[in-house]
């Protein structure tokens, strides 16, 4: 008789999975991840999570989190959403996150503004470059066209369609999903004001933020929607966040020597944090 036949043999076969780690899935504790990053101790880890091409995951952190994001084959695409947590009608606003810094490019020392003028979080280490916040994320209707499908449990999901779910689940609607960035795709603006892809750095690429407030993330793990690819490859995505609050200690310290708009717009977030922690 096969072991799983019985109610008692399934029960046993599925308890015998428990300490089981796959390519893909969240590690719960997070404390639990095997290879923590140099210098982090693994009592510090508060989220660590493999995404597969085409899935998407969520998670509230705390101010002072450090999350590194790492494209593990080099054909991962991080779009990322971001919502103040204790206040989600604040959220990620792309087109200040552009405009306010003066640089459409993505890199170390980019801040991720909101809609109210506060930096979330802040890019503290990027060996990858290939990042993109011109084109959002991908939808059901391009990818239909390019792949077939785009629905969330197809072959090929678009990335709106996850970030929705990310947002359900967070108790937003997709009202909140506004335009996203990408991590691990990168593209560049031509002189004739056409964009380009120009893909992937690599495997084994990683980006770092800092965050300065609590913050609700999503990110959906998905093709690029100028992904030259004609199949839908998309690899894993590796997730680690940790406790970092000496690390925003230094950033909020380092403010003063950067640029005015980063200066103001890490005084708003200090100004808000303060408001609400006595």
């Amino acid at each position: 008789m096969n072991a799983t036949a019985t109610t008692a043999g399934a029960r046993a076969h599925a308890r015998a999975q428990a300490t089981t780690l796959t390519d893909s899935m969240p590690v719960v504790p997070a404390t639990g991840w095997p290879h923590p990053p140099a210098g982090v101790d693994a009592a510090d880890l508060t989220w660590a999570e493999t995404v597969p091409g085409g899935r998407y995951t969520t998670k509230v952190l705390a101010r002072g989190t450090r999350l590194r994001l790492r494209d593990n084959a080099g054909t991962a695409c991080a779009h990322l959403l971001v919502w103040r947590a204790d206040a989600p009608h604040e959220r990620l606003n792309v087109a200040d996150t552009v405009k306010v810094p003066w640089q459409a490019y993505l890199t170390t020392g980019h801040p991720l503004l909101s809609d109210q003028g506060r930096v979330l979080a802040t890019v503290v280490a990027d060996d990858s470059r290939h990042h993109d916040a011109l084109c959002g994320t991908s939808t059901l209707a391009g990818n239909i066209a390019k792949y077939g499908a785009g629905s969330p449990h197809s072959g090929s999901p678009a990335g709106r369609e996850m970030l929705v779910l990310a947002a359900a689940k967070n108790g937003l609607t997709p009202a909140d999903v506004a335009p996203s960035l990408s991590f691990f795709h990168g593209v560049t603006v031509d002189a004739d004001g056409s964009v380009r892809s120009t893909g992937s750095a690599g495997a084994d690429t990683t980006v770092e933020l800092i965050f300065h407030l609590p913050c609700i993330v999503a990110l959906a793990n998905t093709a690029h929607p100028l992904d030259p690819a004609a199949d839908f490859e998309v690899g894993p995505l590796e997730v680690l966040a940790w406790r970092a609050t000496a690390d925003l200690d230094a950033l909020v310290a380092d403010a003063e020597r950067r640029d005015p708009e980063y200066q103001r717009a890490v005084a708003n977030s200090e100004d808000a944090h303060r408001a609400t922690h006595f």
